[in-house]
């Protein structure tokens, strides 16, 4: 690209010293402005009257262009964004032509409008001056140098990311330059706004059964196996795909209703269920729900309770079918509250359009894409799951471990990482003595008790691995012993500057910019599980950990979801973490290079390499 841009400046000078050395002597050329000749080229100013007006938060810029003379699209930036951000620009629909220099570029003939919706960076009202850039030719075979100007606006007031439109009804979301890079979620909100209803919602689904793989959906497999497998012998394939239905369908309305809310009002509700009341309320169920599988009691409703539901329908059906559905709303809000490109641009959707029905829509396909697996889990352990004698006593057991597991990894959002590390060792140490891993083998045992014993063996040393991790001071489920090698330099996180309030990260952003350093923001939360994701297996790569050292890392902590961390949110229109901010060097935000969820370390280090 600087050797293009170097070309085409010696270019214009040439044709310049070409266009002098053949004008008549005689007529005066060394008199007057050779640009005054309206024969000739015009002076930048005449060629490109640029002018701009405020109405509110929107700045529009204006060029007025004569006869024989364009103005490049894609030329056109603007930067020097510093007490105002950006949220939106819309460019004016531009003329595709076949450029000597370039080749297929889009250009503006006589007329070229861009419209900028701009929001303040705090909740305070504020002014700015911005730099405009543009550059255009004559068709006579000139081309001017880049133009900056100065804008001033004033009067700029903190909008939040469901505010963030323009007036122009004939886009609902940004209007971008058709060779120009976006965001992932920007993409996904376009494809709602642009696409055929029926692709569109079927591109949603499978984003969603993609998604149900990650660790912010994974555990609802072991939630509803447990459910199923509580039954008893009284589980059919019938009766599990009924009951995984009910879980999704609750897991699916939950899930949309919350993004509606998130989109229309930029209130996250999930990250409202991540306090230590309800987490350990729920880490409690999940305990009561283990002891049951271990047959300690047996879980009912009160007799009387019991009575009526037989009034109006079978009371077992009854009385289960509704806790999978409790169940399936407390999981959509409080196993899961992680972002994903897909549901950031359905919310980015329906907070830039204040249409809910579309967005919702898209929510609700991609909530049942993302449940699919459990309704594969619920009607295939409805046929498989043994259905009497001690088999059917293991597998409850079995299930009973995955609760106990899955309350320790709830906790694990509120208490010391030590402490779960603890916890999660003693219950599988338990279990590993359970599966006989400690007991003797004779040569009469049966191919079943050797397998048991193997699998026990592997967990006792797992558990082992844990407790001298925690001894250590080590703080991961997935490399416990890693303080106790040589690849523990290799496995070090990277350093980060944590910040909680927008003035604590305003100041970090200064220090940056004073240095030309290219900036990397982390959202983050402790009960954010892709969050950690992003640590272990993105961050943790060496190749991505060589491509960050030239960059400034701020881990912006939104754990508490208090004001600070709201005005954090939107101030990036941002519903919640995990998400990845860019500057570059000079300080310009870029927004196209937003991403949200986890990313594969191999694209993210080529998402990066241009900054």
């Amino acid at each position: 690209m600087f050797l293009d841009y170097r070309s085409r400046f010696l270019f214009q000078i040439c044709a310049v010293l070409l266009w002098l050395l053949s004008a008549p002597s005689q007529a005066g050329l060394f008199d007057k402005n050779p640009f005054a000749d309206t024969a000739g080229p015009l002076e930048v100013e005449k060629a490109f009257v640029f002018s701009y007006q405020q109405e509110g938060n929107k700045l529009q810029l204006l060029w007025t262009i004569p006869d024989d003379y364009y103005l490049y699209r894609d030329r056109i930036e603007v930067k020097g964004f510093k007490t105002t951000r950006l949220q939106k620009r819309v460019n004016a629909p531009a003329e595709q032509k076949d450029d000597p220099l370039f080749g297929k570029v889009w250009v503006y003939h006589n007329f070229a409008e861009v419209i900028l919706d701009l929001s303040s960076v705090t909740e305070t009202v504020v002014d700015d001056r911005l730099q405009v850039t543009y550059q255009g030719c004559w068709e006579g075979g000139i081309c001017y140098p880049p133009v900056t100007k100065e804008v001033v606006v004033s009067g700029i007031t903190a909008v939040s990311a469901s505010l963030s439109v323009t007036d122009d009804k004939e886009s609902d979301i940004s209007v971008v330059p058709n060779n120009q890079t976006v965001s992932e979620q920007d993409q996904f909100a376009q494809m709602l706004g642009q696409g055929s209803i029926v692709v569109t919602l079927g591109a949603f689904f499978l984003a969603g059964l993609a998604l149900s793989f990650t660790p912010c959906v994974f555990p609802m497999i072991p939630i509803l196996s447990s459910i199923i497998a509580g039954q008893g012998k009284s589980v059919t394939a019938r009766k599990g795909l009924a009951l995984s239905l009910v879980y999704v369908l609750a897991v699916s309305v939950t899930y949309t209703i919350a993004g509606i809310i998130a989109g229309l009002f930029g209130e996250n509700v999930q990250a409202l269920f991540q306090n230590a009341w309800i987490i350990g309320f729920f880490s409690l169920i999940f305990v009561l729900l283990a002891l049951a599988m271990f047959g300690f009691y047996e879980l009912q409703l009160p007799a009387g309770l019991q009575a009526r539901l037989s009034d109006v329908s079978n009371r077992q059906k009854g009385g289960t079918m509704l806790g999978v559905a409790i169940m399936g709303f407390l999981s959509a809000l409080i196993v899961g509250p992680c972002m994903a490109a897909p549901l950031a641009g359905a919310l980015l959707y329906i907070g830039q359009t204040g249409d809910p029905v579309l967005g919702g829509a898209a929510l609700f396909a991609l909530s049942i894409g993302m449940g699919v697996p459990l309704l594969i889990v619920g009607a295939s352990a409805g046929k498989f799951l043994p259905h009497a004698g001690a088999w059917m006593n293991r597998i409850k057991e079995f299930f009973g471990v995955l609760l106990l597991l899955m309350a320790i990894w709830m906790l694990d959002r509120i208490i010391p990482v030590t402490v779960t590390m603890w916890l999660a060792a003693v219950v599988l140490l338990l279990a590993s003595v359970y599966m006989g891993a400690l007991n003797r083998l004779d040569s009469h045992s049966s191919p079943g008790n050797r397998i048991s014993k193997g699998v026990g063996i592997i967990v006792l040393l797992y558990s082992i691995s844990l407790m001298a991790g925690a001894l250590g001071g080590n703080q991961s489920f997935l490399y416990p012993l890693k303080g106790f090698g040589v690849a523990a330099n290799e496995m070090s996180k990277l350093s980060f500057e944590i910040v909680k309030t927008p003035e604590e990260l305003e100041k970090q952003l200064q220090v940056a910019q004073a240095q030309q350093t290219p900036v990397m923001l982390d959202f983050y939360a402790d009960w954010c599980v892709s969050c950690i994701e992003l640590e272990v297996y993105t961050f943790a790569d060496q190749r991505s950990r060589q491509a960050l050292e030239r960059f400034k890392l701020i881990k912006v902590d939104v754990t508490a979801n208090d004001e600070a961390a709201k005005r954090l949110n939107k101030q990036y229109s941002l519903i919640g973490p995990p998400a990845l901010i860019f500057y570059n060097a000079t300080g310009d935000l870029l927004n196209h290079k937003t991403l949200i969820g986890v990313v594969d370390p191999t694209d993210f280090v080529n998402h990066i390499s241009e900054i």
